[in-house]
């Protein structure tokens, strides 16, 4: 715990926090603060403005993070049996009909990150909306998880892309990728990851979206960051 404490000390000194740092910066000094005995990430949140008990002002969206978030996600492809090896030649973890909705609804386990449907098999998913829905994982077209080409829906999440939503607070948190990133590609990562929330703004929000932007290394400090 000693050792423990006297990093986090140190982390602390580095970061000036009454300064709005560029995001180079930002990077650079999160990669600093990076000393667990393990790689971790790099997270960003945004604060926003939005009044999150107004579901009309919730602020949700998907980007493609040009080069991934360095997390391997598990994907569950909800479809139907003509459908199941274009499912499991993209890459989908776990895959099933109308069988592997009910193993879901009797266990109540959900081992994967993410899940997509085929639009056929969407109504059949109302037995396990609960459960999929209060752990964040019921597909939905807004978020680009519910379509007929399934491989390509698979392909795109293996390949960086995520989604994004403001949490009950307002907030919105979301890792843009590993510690050990070079510094340029975690920029690049965050700019994509700016452009689309900025673009998520809803029209029932008048003014200013993102009242203030930090990022910070997995159990490292928060950096304040400038907006771009």
């Amino acid at each position: 715990m000693a050792n423990i404490a006297k990093r986090v000390k140190k982390n602390n000194e580095l970061v000036d926090p009454a300064k709005v740092y560029g995001i180079e910066e930002a990077i650079e000094l999160a990669k600093k603060t990076a000393n667990t005995k393990f790689v971790g990430s790099i997270e960003v949140h945004f604060k926003t403005l939005i009044d999150a008990k107004k579901t009309d002002q919730a602020v949700r969206g998907t980007v493609n993070l040009p080069h991934g978030s360095g997390k391997t996600k598990r994907v569950a492809a909800f479809v139907t049996e003509a459908k199941e090896k274009e499912a499991k030649d993209a890459g989908a973890a776990i895959v099933g009909g109308e069988d592997l909705i009910k193993k879901i609804k009797e266990s109540e386990k959900t081992d994967f990150d993410v899940a997509v449907a085929e639009p056929a098999i969407m109504p059949k998913l109302a037995q396990i909306a609960k459960i999929l829905g209060t752990r964040g994982l019921m597909p939905n077209p807004k978020t680009g998880t519910v379509g007929q080409n399934i491989g390509q829906l698979i392909k795109e999440i293996a390949g960086g892309k995520v989604n994004f939503k403001n949490d009950d607070s307002g907030n919105i948190h979301q890792i843009i990728g590993k510690s050990n990133f070079e510094t340029a590609k975690l920029a690049e990562n965050f700019k994509a990851l700016y452009d689309a929330v900025f673009q998520s703004k809803p029209s029932t929000v008048k003014g200013q979206l993102i009242g203030s932007i930090s990022l910070n290394s997995s159990m490292g400090p928060g950096i304040r960051v400038k907006p771009q």
